[in-house]
């Protein structure tokens, strides 16, 4: 995969995990449980660009990549 996929998949997960977690706590005010399950997901997508930065980390920088 390709360092600048990666990169944007990063922004893309946490920004939209971040959202997403701030829905849930937001909802869970009305609905409790509705609201734990979407706080969670946005956990796991944050997580999930978490661990894409420490996969770039440990990627090497190639420079003949286009």
């Amino acid at each position: 995969m390709k360092t600048a996929r990666i990169e944007t998949w990063v922004w893309i997960l946490v920004y939209v995990g971040l959202i997403v977690f701030g829905l849930g706590l937001s909802v869970r005010h009305s609905d409790a449980s509705f609201g734990a399950v979407v706080a969670t997901i946005g956990g796991l997508l944050v997580a999930a660009g978490v661990l894409l930065i420490w996969l770039r980390s440990r990627m090497s920088a190639d420079k003949h990549q286009p």
